[in-house]
């Protein structure tokens, strides 16, 4: 068969084709994003005889029963909505030295499968894989390992061996001979992922992809990888702080934005079943610029601990940090702070901070914000056994938000007496609580009612 050699360019952002570079991509609308590469295309036409799909009616066809593999790992399986459906193609991403690859040993060990599990790496030897699974603890007798990088010698192990789970480390490492371009390319990585999908989708093999990361944080190589799976999860977190979110951010079997926690150990990632109490049990009584938020993730609420400081800016231009949070919304809060509540910030530093090393960007957070800089600007304590919950409009208006039946049991469970939220959320609750919710319609009224007016 005669194959032919091309040059196109590919766009990094979204692996949009061009025969010849552009500036702008059009697809996806992004500058200076064209790179040069080389592939390999077959010139022999289309078999007419290639078996064809046939077209039905949807009411018609029959719905088989999705498989669920446990994982071992509670929050795991919370973000996968149940564990990983039997032949689902999943991608893992995270910066390095983030927990990727101690977090897949520890799956190893736990996943639900009676068959044998494939490590297939291309990042570290035999050697290397054992030294961590010695400090972890792991010993599974179907757990095998190769080291490889070519595709094809991967496809014939999967032939040879037959695993039930396979992971692959990573994505960006390997490749085909049939491209001529750069392991980690736009080319490549389609190509791979591709081959990879059709095997497991073939033979019924869960797999799961290991990403690496760009220094924006997003999966390295084009944006149609993402598009391709089934499953795409990220593991945050800074490198210096114990605590580590999966998030999952996309799902076609389940619930997206679902977050698990877990905390960096010596024995690996431990699972965090109840995180809003841990990330609030370091919080001093009395302490100005301090509030308790309740935040959700997904279908899950989290209490957090928001802090704020004011301090007389030494310089014209006042200074706002935001940390955790949207910086343009700190801003656009202590504005509403100004004109509505005749708060005098414009010649104070503020500086806010999301306790935790957690980042959030669900507005339910706007209450928290203002009344931790009226807190910390009036150095008056909000009281501890308060919580908060509500969106901030431009006008000063407290706006409902969801779940607000969530965010209330969660803050009863860890023992709250008091919880302030939107007026238009209290209409319809049940009386059936044992801490007191406050409604506030405004900004005005929230302050009054905690004295920091």
């Amino acid at each position: 068969m005669a194959k032919k050699n091309t040059t196109v360019f590919f766009c990094n952002e979204c692996g949009y084709e061009s025969s010849k570079w552009l500036g702008k991509c059009p697809a996806c609308g992004q500058w200076n994003t064209f790179v040069e590469e080389k592939v390999v295309g077959n010139s022999a036409s289309k078999d007419k005889n290639k078996p064809r799909s046939e077209v039905v009616k949807l009411n018609e066809v029959e719905q088989k029963t999705t498989t669920r593999i446990k994982t071992g790992v509670q929050e795991l399986d919370r973000v996968l909505g149940g564990g990983f459906v039997k032949g689902s193609l999943t991608l893992l991403g995270g910066e390095p030295g983030i927990g990727k690859s101690t977090l897949i040993l520890q799956i190893c060990h736990t996943v639900q499968v009676e068959g044998k599990i494939l490590y297939v790496s291309g990042e570290e030897s035999a050697e290397q894989i054992k030294l961590r699974a010695d400090r972890l603890n792991i010993h599974h007798e179907n757990l095998l390992f190769l080291s490889e990088t070519d595709v094809d010698n991967v496809e014939n192990a999967l032939e040879r061996e037959n695993p039930d789970f396979v992971i692959i480390d990573s994505v960006q490492t390997m490749y085909s001979e049939e491209i001529t371009s750069a392991p980690g390319s736009v080319s490549q990585v389609r190509e791979i992922t591709a081959r990879i999908m059709k095997m497991c989708k073939q033979k019924q093999i869960t797999t799961i992809l290991i990403g690496h990361v760009t220094k924006d944080g997003n999966i390295a190589g084009p944006r149609v990888l993402e598009h391709m799976v089934d499953t795409v999860l990220y593991l945050e977190g800074e490198r210096y702080f114990a605590y580590r979110i999966l998030r999952g951010v996309k799902n076609r079997f389940g619930s997206t934005n679902e977050i698990g926690m877990f905390e960096m150990q010596n024995e690996g990632l431990v699972e965090i079943v109840d995180p809003s109490s841990v990330l609030i049990s370091e919080r001093e009584e009395g302490t100005t610029g301090s509030v308790i938020v309740v935040s959700l993730e997904g279908t899950r609420p989290i209490l957090l601990e928001l802090q704020a400081l004011a301090t007389p800016t030494v310089f014209g231009l006042p200074r706002r940090t935001a940390g955790g949070i949207d910086y343009n919304r700190l801003v656009l809060l202590i504005a509403v702070l100004e004109k509505r509540a005749g708060m005098a910030l414009s010649s104070q530093d503020v500086y806010l901070n999301l306790v935790g090393g957690m980042r959030v960007s669900e507005p339910a957070l706007d209450l928290g914000i203002i009344l931790a800089v009226a807190s910390t600007f009036k150095n008056k304590s909000i009281p501890e056994n308060v919580a908060v919950v509500g969106e901030v409009g431009l006008t000063g208006e407290v706006r409902a938000v969801s779940m607000i039946e969530k965010r209330i049991k969660e803050a009863e469970k860890l023992g709250y007496k008091k919880i302030l939220i939107p007026e238009s959320n209290k209409k319809g609750l049940k009386n059936d609580y044992k801490l007191d919710i406050i409604g506030v319609k405004n900004v005005v009224d929230a302050l009054h009612y905690l004295n920091l007016k």
